[in-house]
């Protein structure tokens, strides 16, 4: 700073060039991923894959989606009940220069209520015709998203990335705007063995990205990926028997239930976009477990034509219970690294794609402290120079 008179880029020259570089950025960001292969960093082909919100510029208030547009237009037509009824009082008092002052005022909110109605209105027609019946304000591309903790959630981004789980760099990343990741497995782990250069590859995600078309993906792409079932079973929750509690007899193609019976493949159909087999037993009204089971004339077992993988994942999981904390210790590091440097706003750009150059600035920060602190800063020069 002394040699250059301290000559240094002012906010607007730093944010121009975020701004106008953008593939530019993200190209850097994945040669860089690449150097780190070459030098050897990358020769582990497993991932731990995960997603996080993070806040765009848009503020909670300027966000509307159909449930907060309801309570917000419910909000002012109680606000206007309360006004009129005040303004029926204040015409049984006698008058007086305070209840003049007091009424004109109920009066002006009542026209300021009234013109937010009509602003809403048209809010609401624009924000009805988007797909996805949701509309922002300040940056269009951003949308509301649940957070883990209840009741809360975040007007942003859902960012997911692919973390080595040896030295956790960041391999890919990608900057979405849907807020589940239900659908992001087999995308997240393709880019990443695609990026590694590997036959194969081993990732590990949390219960958020169980699907099971998505594994089926990942299966024919060679990717083995251990990840928890969400346990969603209605008879779970009131205390009956899971699908769990029945074993799957492969050689004779049926089902052992708790009781010992065994419950036999019936039809085949397609349910949701899958062909899922059904099976049953015709004893369950003699069982003396059967309200254990179920309430219905007959328990049912529907089984997807896949459903070998998805016993599979479980498998693997059973057979490593430390395969979670691997994926917390590895996929949550960088985010929690981003964040904090990133600080309480997140993200300053507006825009998906300006959003995504942003996201590949900070991957690029991080994995470049990552590879200084493991590799050293004059091996990791040479290697640049090279």
């Amino acid at each position: 700073m002394w040699l250059t008179g301290r000559l240094v880029p002012d906010h607007k020259t730093i944010a121009d060039f975020r701004k106008d570089n953008g593939p530019a950025i993200r190209k850097v960001c994945a040669q860089f991923v690449a150097l780190c292969r070459r030098i050897g960093l990358l020769t582990k082909p497993s991932v731990a894959i995960d997603g996080s919100k993070f806040k765009a510029v848009n503020n909670r208030d300027k966000n509307f989606t159909r449930a907060k547009m309801e309570r917000r237009l419910a909000q002012i037509e109680e606000s206007v009940a309360r006004y009129l009824s005040q303004l029926d009082t204040a015409d049984l008092q006698e008058p007086s220069e305070t209840l003049a002052v007091r009424t004109a005022h109920l009066k002006d909110k009542l026209v300021k209520l009234a013109s937010e109605v009509e602003r809403l209105k048209v809010i609401e027609k624009e924000m009805l015709a988007s797909p996805d019946q949701q509309i922002s304000l300040t940056d269009p591309d951003s949308r509301s998203m649940a957070t883990s903790g209840r009741g809360s959630g975040v007007v942003g981004y859902n960012v997911q990335v692919a973390v080595d789980t040896e030295h956790h760099l960041i391999i890919t990343h990608e900057v979405t705007t849907t807020g589940s990741d239900r659908s992001q497995l087999a995308n997240m782990a393709k880019q990443a063995k695609a990026v590694l250069g590997a036959d194969h590859l081993d990732a590990v995600a949390d219960r958020g990205y169980f699907n099971s078309p998505e594994i089926l993906a990942c299966e024919q792409a060679d990717i083995i990926v251990t990840l928890p079932k969400p346990m969603t079973s209605g008879a779970k929750a009131d205390g009956r028997f899971g699908k769990q509690d029945f074993v799957y007899l492969a050689s004779e193609d049926v089902y052992r239930c708790p009781a010992g019976e065994r419950l036999s493949y019936r039809f085949t159909r397609e349910e949701a976009g899958k062909t899922v087999h059904r099976y049953w037993t015709t004893a369950c009204p003699r069982c003396p477990l059967k309200a254990q089971c179920t309430p219905g004339m007959q328990r049912r077992i529907t089984r997807w034509e896949h459903e070998d993988l998805l016993e599979a994942v479980q498998q693997r999981l059973d057979a490593n219970p430390q395969a979670m904390r691997v994926r917390r210790e590895t996929a949550e590091h960088p985010f929690g690294t981003l964040k904090m440097r990133m600080g309480a706003t997140h993200f300053l750009m507006k825009r998906l794609p300006k959003v995504a150059s942003e996201m590949a600035l900070h991957v690029l920060a991080y994995n470049l402290t990552r590879v200084m602190n493991i590799f050293g800063v004059k091996p990791l020069l040479v290697a640049i120079r090279a």
